[in-house]
């Protein structure tokens, strides 16, 4: 008689008590996007950088108009004005799609990591990260176009990491309908098929070059034209251009912590985490070329954004039983919300 292999996981029952766990879950999970929704939704317009510009873009789609938009996001904006919704249900519209397209991004990643259950679990960890994230706050209320794109960015990066490549088409296209600057990190997707450690180290003289300053000399000396375009494209006195150190210590950190806690992690979930590690430094490299621009913060809200799901993955799979405890995680989500609210109406971002 055929036996099933010994690293085959345990049948999970459905138990009433189970079921009551999910539904709890799943209310949780409504009434936290449902609040984000509120808060967003219902900001004024002196509530993010861009606020009045897209407010103002909305408003012109009653008549006749121009916009070098991208074509899935003026298709989702003028959908939503039809059917009549106002800047306030228009703003929360599009934060409700940022929230589903973080409930897909979480799921390619559970699938990544080869978890079978406990997916509810796992989403209310990311959005309780999310929340806590004042990066998540720059997509919702200041980059929002780019916002909306970055974990699709997420998403196709790690569809092709596993060679699916329709999915990487697939998430591709719609995060470059939204945001044309996904295109930056897809055109890096192909480092993601040599040998891990050869990316580690491409990616840490790219960190050096950039530190040094010798990208921005590059760029310069080499490509003018790219140049001139990085530095004239949304120029703003008022915010610091030429490279930035601090951004990049901070990012190198969050590809440095997964690897340093993966020893907490239950096999075979950390060498996932770790591999996916990998995706998180493509979506660095963009910055390492460019990233001496004004704005250059957008640059890296693709990867801010994912450190969110994997830093979920890590205490959701923790092999400590109290990190990855169900009714932790939901507190943890509770607790999240009046801090987002903080957020949000206070306008701390990075």
């Amino acid at each position: 008689m055929a036996t099933a292999p010994a690293t085959a996981l345990p049948e999970r029952h459905n138990t009433p008590a189970t079921h009551a766990g999910l539904v709890l879950s799943l209310i949780l999970l409504i009434a936290a996007a449902g609040f984000g929704c509120w808060v967003v939704g219902t900001r004024g317009l002196d509530i993010g950088t861009d606020t009045s510009v897209y407010a103002g873009f909305f408003e012109s789609l009653n008549r006749p108009f121009i916009t070098r938009l991208e074509p899935g996001f003026v298709f989702i904006s003028y959908v939503l004005n039809r059917l009549g919704l106002g800047v306030t249900g228009y703003q929360t519209a599009l934060f409700a799609l940022l929230l589903l397209i973080a409930a897909v991004a979480a799921r390619r990643y559970s699938r990544y990591l080869g978890a079978t259950h406990g997916y509810l679990t796992f989403l209310s960890a990311s959005l309780m990260l999310l929340y806590l994230s004042p990066m998540f706050v720059n997509g919702s209320i200041n980059a929002v176009r780019q916002g909306l794109a970055s974990l699709l960015v997420f998403a196709a990066l790690l569809s092709f990491q596993q060679r699916k490549w329709w999915l990487f088409v697939l998430y591709g296209a719609l995060a470059s309908s939204l945001h044309l600057s996904s295109l930056l990190y897809l055109a890096f997707a192909p480092l993601l098929l040599v040998r891990s450690g050869v990316l580690h180290y491409a990616a840490a003289l790219a960190f050096l070059m950039y530190c040094t300053g010798l990208t921005l000399i590059l760029v310069r000396t080499l490509i003018p034209p790219l140049y001139n375009l990085v530095m004239t494209y949304t120029v703003n006195p008022e915010y610091r251009a030429g490279v930035r150190i601090d951004f990049a210590v901070f990012s190198i950190f969050w590809y440095a912590l997964p690897l340093l806690l993966a020893p907490l992690v239950r096999s075979p979930y950390r060498e996932r985490i770790k591999e996916s590690t990998a995706v998180y430094l493509v979506m660095l490299l963009p910055f390492f070329a460019i990233g001496w621009g004004y704005y250059s913060n957008r640059y890296l809200l693709p990867a801010w954004l994912a450190v969110s799901l994997m830093i979920a993955a890590i205490l959701c799979h923790s092999r400590i039983a109290l990190l990855r405890n169900p009714l932790l995680i939901r507190m943890g989500l509770i607790a999240a919300c009046p801090v987002f609210y903080y957020y949000v109406t206070n306008v701390i971002v990075i």
